[in-house]
């Protein structure tokens, strides 16, 4: 396992034989709680939580870069050219492994979420709670709409690989990254994803490190059903913080969703879906952790007692 301290007090690492970066927050003698980014992000997604967390909690984190986003290695040419939701879970797997980890808590956001859920789901034993951050189970696709989806990822990954984009610096990259991003983001928080998911090309300009393959369309996804299956399975607490203009709110989906966890609690603050990176928002995520935290401590005691 080799390590480097990095400018912003984390310490970054590499898991796996060198295949899976990370960063971490807090003494490597404390519990571990592994952290899982969205689609597109990056450990640096919770470098402004996981300091807070780690001092108050006295927990170490670690984040991970999952596999073809920030410093984590991409897929070779030769592999498979689809990167499905549950190959994250080795990646999680892994990351135990390294760690020595028996059991974990995750701590997740959006895609990472859908990760933590799948693993709680099929590995009970692996998980002791989950902490999600506006995003429950997975993206589904109807039964019927299978052999659509299975056409449009076929064709997708048949095409020639596009020219990766040049920005002419890192603020480039982060105002695309607000203009194109898939759910609102502004630059003060886009900008630490940014920064670690970019590097200096030979040529001066500046270039994503994200796996090109990302991007495209999976081949296969859960049906709904399956998807609410897989969250009745959940035995574990879950903890779930939403920002109410993120991806959940009210919609009926996500309302299925919440009913098919057994033991859930759920929090909506104002804030987008990055409410954990979101500098005015940051604070009260934590502080929800925290109390959830200091109750799940009280009511564990008094069970013992």
């Amino acid at each position: 396992m080799e390590t480097t301290v990095s400018a912003d007090s984390a310490q970054a690492f590499t898991l796996a034989g060198g295949r899976l970066a990370a960063l971490s927050w807090g003494s490597p003698s404390a519990p571990t709680w592994l952290a899982l980014h969205g689609w597109l992000d990056n450990a640096a997604s919770f470098s402004r939580l996981a300091p807070r967390l780690a001092s108050t909690l006295g927990v170490r984190i670690v984040a991970l870069d999952f596999r073809g986003h920030g410093h984590s290695a991409s897929l070779a040419p030769s592999e498979s050219q689809d990167i499905a939701l549950w190959d994250y879970c080795h990646d999680v797997l892994d990351a135990m492994q390294a760690l020595e980890l028996e059991q974990v808590s995750l701590l997740a956001h959006s895609m990472g979420a859908a990760v933590s859920c799948l693993l709680a789901s099929a590995l009970p034993e692996r998980v002791d709670q989950l902490m999600l951050l506006d995003g429950l189970g997975a993206l589904s696709t109807p039964p019927e709409e299978t052999p659509d989806q299975l056409r449009k990822g076929l064709l997708a990954h048949r095409r020639p690989a596009s020219k990766p984009p040049r920005y002419s610096g890192l603020e480039s990259a982060v105002a695309a990254r607000v203009a194109g991003g898939v759910t609102p983001i502004d630059a003060d928080t886009a900008r630490p994803l940014m920064a670690r998911n970019s590097y200096t090309g030979n040529d001066g300009g500046c270039y994503l490190r994200t796996d090109r393959r990302l991007m495209k369309p999976s081949l296969v996804r859960f049906t709904p059903d399956q998807v609410l299956a897989l969250l009745t399975a959940i035995r574990c607490p879950v903890l779930l913080i939403e920002g109410d203009k993120g991806i959940l709110g009210n919609r009926p989906w996500a309302e299925r969703c919440r009913r098919a966890v057994a033991d859930l609690s759920r929090h909506v603050l104002v804030g987008g879906h990055h409410l954990h990176l979101e500098k005015h928002t940051v604070n009260q995520v934590a502080d929800v952790i925290v109390q959830h935290q200091n109750l799940r401590k009280e009511a564990m005691n008094h069970a013992i007692s």
